[in-house]
Protein backbone atom coordinates (compact mmCIF):
# COMPACT_ATOMS: atom_id res chain seq x y z
CA UNK A 1 0.00 0.00 0.00
CA UNK A 2 2.63 2.09 0.35
CA UNK A 3 3.50 2.36 -2.48
CA UNK A 4 1.03 3.02 -4.22
CA UNK A 5 0.53 5.96 -1.16
CA UNK A 6 3.72 7.44 -2.05
CA UNK A 7 3.11 7.68 -5.92
CA UNK A 8 0.30 9.37 -5.53
CA UNK A 9 1.25 12.03 -3.47
CA UNK A 10 4.34 12.45 -5.38
CA UNK A 11 2.29 12.40 -8.12
CA UNK A 12 -0.28 15.15 -7.02
CA UNK A 13 2.37 17.40 -5.85
CA UNK A 14 4.49 17.21 -8.30
CA UNK A 15 1.75 17.58 -11.67
CA UNK A 16 -0.26 19.99 -9.14
CA UNK A 17 2.72 22.64 -8.22
CA UNK A 18 3.59 22.53 -12.10
CA UNK A 19 0.10 23.19 -12.70
CA UNK A 20 0.04 26.34 -10.19
CA UNK A 21 2.63 27.76 -11.67
CA UNK A 22 1.55 27.74 -15.31
CA UNK A 23 -1.89 28.98 -14.04
CA UNK A 24 0.22 32.13 -12.21
CA UNK A 25 1.97 32.34 -15.39
CA UNK A 26 -0.81 32.92 -17.44
CA UNK A 27 -2.87 35.01 -15.29
CA UNK A 28 -0.50 37.08 -13.86
CA UNK A 29 2.63 39.15 -15.31
CA UNK A 30 5.47 40.50 -12.68
CA UNK A 31 6.92 43.31 -12.86
CA UNK A 32 10.28 43.79 -14.85
CA UNK A 33 13.44 42.83 -13.48
CA UNK A 34 16.35 46.10 -13.81
CA UNK A 35 18.86 43.01 -14.58
CA UNK A 36 19.58 41.72 -18.52
CA UNK A 37 18.52 38.14 -19.74
CA UNK A 38 20.19 35.36 -18.31
CA UNK A 39 23.41 33.59 -19.65
CA UNK A 40 25.66 30.92 -18.46
CA UNK A 41 27.15 33.06 -15.95
CA UNK A 42 23.87 33.61 -14.19
CA UNK A 43 23.72 29.63 -14.25
CA UNK A 44 27.06 29.57 -12.48
CA UNK A 45 25.32 31.96 -9.80
CA UNK A 46 23.28 29.90 -9.36
CA UNK A 47 24.43 26.82 -8.73
CA UNK A 48 27.22 28.50 -6.51
CA UNK A 49 24.18 29.49 -4.47
CA UNK A 50 22.38 26.12 -4.52
CA UNK A 51 25.81 24.65 -2.92
CA UNK A 52 26.12 27.42 -0.52
CA UNK A 53 22.61 26.85 1.15
CA UNK A 54 22.68 23.33 2.80
CA UNK A 55 26.25 24.63 4.55
CA UNK A 56 24.04 27.83 5.73
CA UNK A 57 21.06 25.56 7.14
CA UNK A 58 23.89 23.21 8.96
CA UNK A 59 25.46 25.56 10.82
CA UNK A 60 22.86 27.65 12.31
CA UNK A 61 21.90 26.12 15.60
CA UNK A 62 18.50 24.06 16.12
CA UNK A 63 16.44 26.82 17.26
CA UNK A 64 17.51 29.30 14.74
CA UNK A 65 16.77 27.20 12.19
CA UNK A 66 13.05 27.30 11.98
CA UNK A 67 13.18 31.10 12.40
CA UNK A 68 15.18 31.40 10.08
CA UNK A 69 13.15 29.31 6.97
CA UNK A 70 9.82 31.37 8.39
CA UNK A 71 11.36 34.32 7.20
CA UNK A 72 12.48 32.71 4.20
CA UNK A 73 8.96 31.70 3.56
CA UNK A 74 7.45 34.78 4.09
CA UNK A 75 9.74 36.82 2.21
CA UNK A 76 8.98 34.57 -0.18
CA UNK A 77 5.30 34.75 -0.32
CA UNK A 78 5.64 38.87 0.10
CA UNK A 79 7.74 39.15 -3.22
CA UNK A 80 6.03 36.39 -5.47
CA UNK A 81 2.22 37.71 -4.77
CA UNK A 82 2.83 41.59 -4.79
CA UNK A 83 1.28 41.52 -8.35
CA UNK A 84 -1.59 39.53 -6.95
CA UNK A 85 -2.30 41.65 -3.67
CA UNK A 86 -1.24 45.22 -4.11
CA UNK A 87 -2.23 45.79 -0.26
CA UNK A 88 0.73 45.27 1.29
CA UNK A 89 -1.37 44.98 4.90
CA UNK A 90 -3.42 42.68 3.43
CA UNK A 91 -0.97 40.41 1.84
CA UNK A 92 1.10 40.61 5.06
CA UNK A 93 -1.52 39.73 7.07
CA UNK A 94 -2.44 36.77 4.97
CA UNK A 95 0.99 35.57 4.65
CA UNK A 96 0.92 36.10 8.75
CA UNK A 97 -2.22 33.53 9.03
CA UNK A 98 -0.27 30.84 6.74
CA UNK A 99 3.08 30.79 8.39
CA UNK A 100 1.12 30.61 11.81
CA UNK A 101 -0.99 28.14 10.44
CA UNK A 102 2.47 25.81 10.10
CA UNK A 103 3.88 26.60 13.39
CA UNK A 104 0.30 25.95 15.31
CA UNK A 105 -0.58 22.80 13.61
CA UNK A 106 3.53 21.73 14.33
CA UNK A 107 2.79 22.41 17.98
CA UNK A 108 -1.07 20.65 18.31
CA UNK A 109 -0.43 17.47 16.40
CA UNK A 110 3.11 17.04 16.23
CA UNK A 111 5.42 17.06 12.85
CA UNK A 112 4.10 12.98 11.23
CA UNK A 113 0.61 14.74 11.82
CA UNK A 114 -1.21 15.16 8.57
CA UNK A 115 -2.76 18.95 9.23
CA UNK A 116 1.11 20.03 9.93
CA UNK A 117 2.26 18.51 6.29
CA UNK A 118 -0.82 19.87 4.67
CA UNK A 119 -0.07 23.35 5.74
CA UNK A 120 3.14 23.41 5.70
CA UNK A 121 2.88 22.03 1.93
CA UNK A 122 0.40 24.61 1.05
CA UNK A 123 3.25 27.28 1.96
CA UNK A 124 5.87 25.90 -0.17
CA UNK A 125 3.84 25.18 -3.03
CA UNK A 126 3.05 28.65 -2.95
CA UNK A 127 6.66 29.60 -2.41
CA UNK A 128 7.29 27.55 -5.51
CA UNK A 129 4.86 29.27 -7.86
CA UNK A 130 6.06 32.55 -6.87
CA UNK A 131 9.64 31.65 -7.37
CA UNK A 132 9.31 30.25 -10.56
CA UNK A 133 7.74 32.81 -12.15
CA UNK A 134 9.69 35.36 -11.24
CA UNK A 135 12.35 33.90 -12.40
CA UNK A 136 11.09 32.57 -16.09
CA UNK A 137 9.06 36.18 -15.88
CA UNK A 138 12.61 37.84 -15.56
CA UNK A 139 13.69 36.49 -18.79
CA UNK A 140 14.88 32.75 -17.89
CA UNK A 141 14.93 30.21 -21.02
CA UNK A 142 14.59 27.10 -20.93
CA UNK A 143 18.24 26.57 -22.25
CA UNK A 144 18.88 27.74 -18.96
CA UNK A 145 16.73 25.73 -16.69
CA UNK A 146 17.69 22.41 -19.01
CA UNK A 147 21.64 22.95 -18.38
CA UNK A 148 20.90 23.96 -14.58
CA UNK A 149 18.70 20.88 -13.88
CA UNK A 150 21.43 18.71 -15.92
CA UNK A 151 24.31 20.33 -13.22
CA UNK A 152 22.09 20.04 -10.63
CA UNK A 153 21.60 16.16 -11.26
CA UNK A 154 25.52 15.77 -11.19
CA UNK A 155 25.27 17.64 -7.86
CA UNK A 156 22.40 15.67 -6.22
CA UNK A 157 23.60 12.29 -6.86
CA UNK A 158 27.43 13.60 -5.37
CA UNK A 159 25.67 14.79 -1.99
CA UNK A 160 23.46 12.44 -1.99
CA UNK A 161 25.75 9.02 -2.77
CA UNK A 162 29.41 10.49 -2.17
CA UNK A 163 29.00 12.95 0.46
CA UNK A 164 25.49 12.61 2.46
CA UNK A 165 25.23 16.68 3.09
CA UNK A 166 21.55 15.97 1.98
CA UNK A 167 20.39 13.36 4.66
CA UNK A 168 22.16 15.69 7.18
CA UNK A 169 20.28 18.23 5.80
CA UNK A 170 17.41 16.17 5.84
CA UNK A 171 18.23 15.13 9.79
CA UNK A 172 18.81 18.64 10.61
CA UNK A 173 15.14 19.62 9.83
CA UNK A 174 13.87 16.95 11.80
CA UNK A 175 11.62 17.59 14.67
CA UNK A 176 11.36 21.11 13.71
CA UNK A 177 8.44 23.79 11.95
CA UNK A 178 9.27 25.07 8.25
CA UNK A 179 10.31 21.85 6.75
CA UNK A 180 11.48 22.99 2.86
CA UNK A 181 9.28 20.21 1.90
CA UNK A 182 6.21 19.23 0.94
CA UNK A 183 4.50 16.08 1.70
CA UNK A 184 1.54 14.02 3.85
CA UNK A 185 2.75 11.68 6.92
CA UNK A 186 -0.44 9.18 8.25
CA UNK A 187 1.04 7.64 11.13
CA UNK A 188 4.35 6.27 11.26
CA UNK A 189 3.62 3.53 8.82
CA UNK A 190 2.33 5.92 5.11
CA UNK A 191 4.72 9.19 4.17
CA UNK A 192 5.80 10.48 0.86
CA UNK A 193 7.62 14.02 0.92
CA UNK A 194 9.05 15.84 -1.89
CA UNK A 195 11.98 18.22 -1.54
CA UNK A 196 11.48 22.07 -2.24
CA UNK A 197 13.72 21.82 -4.54
CA UNK A 198 12.87 19.23 -6.81
CA UNK A 199 9.42 20.84 -7.24
CA UNK A 200 10.88 24.15 -8.14
CA UNK A 201 13.06 22.05 -10.98
CA UNK A 202 9.27 20.67 -12.05
CA UNK A 203 8.01 24.14 -12.23
CA UNK A 204 10.44 25.85 -13.96
CA UNK A 205 11.00 23.28 -16.81
CA UNK A 206 7.18 23.07 -17.31
CA UNK A 207 6.90 27.07 -17.36
CA UNK A 208 9.70 28.06 -18.93
CA UNK A 209 8.23 24.81 -21.66
CA UNK A 210 4.99 26.25 -22.05
CA UNK A 211 6.65 29.83 -22.75
CA UNK A 212 9.22 28.80 -25.11
CA UNK A 213 7.07 26.25 -27.48
CA UNK A 214 3.30 27.06 -26.18
CA UNK A 215 1.05 23.57 -25.91
CA UNK A 216 3.80 21.50 -26.70
CA UNK A 217 6.01 22.38 -24.66
CA UNK A 218 3.55 22.26 -21.78
CA UNK A 219 2.27 18.81 -22.83
CA UNK A 220 6.13 17.91 -23.02
CA UNK A 221 6.57 19.20 -19.38
CA UNK A 222 3.95 17.82 -18.03
CA UNK A 223 4.40 14.29 -19.50
CA UNK A 224 8.22 14.60 -18.28
CA UNK A 225 7.21 15.61 -14.78
CA UNK A 226 4.74 12.78 -14.53
CA UNK A 227 7.24 10.22 -15.63
CA UNK A 228 10.57 11.25 -14.71
CA UNK A 229 9.57 13.30 -11.76
CA UNK A 230 7.08 11.18 -9.68
CA UNK A 231 6.74 7.27 -11.47
CA UNK A 232 10.57 6.79 -11.65
CA UNK A 233 11.94 8.01 -8.25
CA UNK A 234 8.86 6.16 -6.70
CA UNK A 235 9.14 3.12 -8.22
CA UNK A 236 12.72 3.01 -8.55
CA UNK A 237 12.94 3.38 -4.03
CA UNK A 238 10.45 0.14 -4.03
CA UNK A 239 12.72 -1.86 -6.51
CA UNK A 240 15.63 -1.61 -4.94
CA UNK A 241 14.00 -2.41 -2.01
CA UNK A 242 12.52 -5.10 -3.18
CA UNK A 243 15.41 -6.69 -4.72
CA UNK A 244 17.96 -5.82 -1.73
CA UNK A 245 15.30 -6.59 1.00
CA UNK A 246 16.52 -3.19 2.40
CA UNK A 247 15.08 0.51 1.27
CA UNK A 248 17.14 3.07 0.50
CA UNK A 249 17.19 6.26 2.66
CA UNK A 250 17.24 8.56 -0.58
CA UNK A 251 16.77 8.48 -4.30
CA UNK A 252 17.31 11.47 -5.46
CA UNK A 253 14.84 12.71 -8.09
CA UNK A 254 17.11 14.71 -9.86
CA UNK A 255 19.07 11.75 -11.07
CA UNK A 256 15.85 10.85 -13.03
CA UNK A 257 14.43 14.08 -14.21
CA UNK A 258 17.45 16.20 -14.93
CA UNK A 259 19.08 14.27 -17.77
CA UNK A 260 14.83 13.56 -19.02
CA UNK A 261 14.47 17.40 -18.65
CA UNK A 262 17.30 17.85 -21.01
CA UNK A 263 16.58 15.77 -23.88
CA UNK A 264 13.23 17.41 -23.86
CA UNK A 265 14.56 20.76 -24.19
CA UNK A 266 16.71 19.33 -27.43
CA UNK A 267 13.64 17.51 -28.54
CA UNK A 268 11.65 20.98 -28.41
CA UNK A 269 14.07 23.11 -29.67
CA UNK A 270 13.89 20.97 -32.79
CA UNK A 271 10.62 23.03 -33.32
CA UNK A 272 12.49 26.25 -33.91
CA UNK A 273 13.69 29.22 -31.39
CA UNK A 274 11.96 29.67 -28.09
CA UNK A 275 9.36 32.66 -27.82
CA UNK A 276 10.20 35.13 -25.35
CA UNK A 277 7.66 36.48 -22.98
CA UNK A 278 6.42 39.65 -25.32
CA UNK A 279 5.31 36.58 -27.64
CA UNK A 280 2.76 35.20 -24.97
CA UNK A 281 -0.20 36.04 -25.06
CA UNK A 282 -1.49 37.08 -21.60
CA UNK A 283 -5.11 35.65 -20.67
CA UNK A 284 -5.32 37.27 -17.11
CA UNK A 285 -6.06 40.57 -15.60
CA UNK A 286 -3.92 41.27 -13.06
CA UNK A 287 -1.91 44.26 -12.91
CA UNK A 288 1.78 44.70 -11.22
CA UNK A 289 1.76 47.39 -9.41
CA UNK A 290 3.31 50.50 -10.47
CA UNK A 291 2.79 49.37 -13.78
CA UNK A 292 0.70 50.61 -16.78
CA UNK A 293 -0.35 49.48 -20.06
CA UNK A 294 0.55 51.35 -23.41
CA UNK A 295 -3.07 52.43 -24.99
CA UNK A 296 -3.25 50.02 -27.60
CA UNK A 297 -1.17 47.38 -26.76
CA UNK A 298 -1.33 43.97 -24.63
CA UNK A 299 0.21 44.29 -21.17
CA UNK A 300 3.32 42.45 -21.14
CA UNK A 301 6.62 41.61 -19.29
CA UNK A 302 9.64 40.70 -20.76
CA UNK A 303 12.75 39.77 -20.63
CA UNK A 304 17.29 31.65 -7.90
CA UNK A 305 15.97 29.05 -6.63
CA UNK A 306 16.02 28.48 -3.14
CA UNK A 307 16.40 24.66 -2.82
Amino acid sequence: MSVFFQLAVTMVLAVGVSAGAIAYFRAVRTPRPPVGVFNGSDIFMMMGFVLALPYIYLTLPGAVLPVVLALVFAGGLSVGYQPVIGNGRLRWALIAVLIASVLVCHVAFGETAPPYWVANSVVVALIVVSATNLNVQGGMRLKNVAWFLLALTAYDAFFAWVVPLTQELSDAVQGYPYAPAAGLRIGEDLGAVVGMGDLLAYALFTTTAYKAYGTRGLRTGMALVTLFGAVAPVATLHLIAAVTDHAPTLVPAQVFFGPAAFLGYRYLRRSGPERRMADVPHRGTATPPGAAARPGRARGAAAEPVR
